[in-house]
């Protein structure tokens, strides 16, 4: 099995580079089986969102896009559904991901009132008090 980088995602969805596009889509799909850490979800996020202004739902269909290839294996794949949802429902990308690794059987500390708000409202989790 092979693992993937960010760039080779970003390639694939952005299209920015048609000849690595077409390199990248060609060897994704002669692979019998490809993984993705979810680090590289956590970047491709990032990736897309700062460096090419891609807002949060286009984002988020791409994820699920990446998540729905035959081929794909995904690293936590649960916690990444969950911080899709998420993020859907307006939490950040990476914070999302970070509580949906936790997992509901850990209180999760931060200083970030934001992020306890959302954690709050989605119902995501518990809150360790500080």
């Amino acid at each position: 099995m092979t693992a993937l980088d960010t760039n080779v995602l970003v390639r694939i969805i952005t299209n920015d580079d048609s000849a690595q596009a077409a390199r990248a889509a060609a060897f994704l799909r002669a692979q019998e089986r490809v993984f993705i850490p979810k680090t590289v979800l956590l970047e491709l996020e990032w990736v897309l969102r700062s460096a090419y202004r891609i807002g949060p739902m286009t984002i988020a269909s791409a994820l699920h896009n990446v998540r729905r290839v035959s081929n794909v294996e995904i690293e936590d794949e649960a916690a990444v559904t969950q911080a899709l949802e998420w993020y859907e429902h307006g939490m950040d990308f990476a914070d999302a991901l970070h509580v949906a690794t936790a997992g509901r059987e850990r209180r999760f500390a931060t200083f970030d009132n934001r992020l306890r708000r959302k954690v709050r409202q989605l119902g995501a989790g518990e809150l360790a008090e500080m």
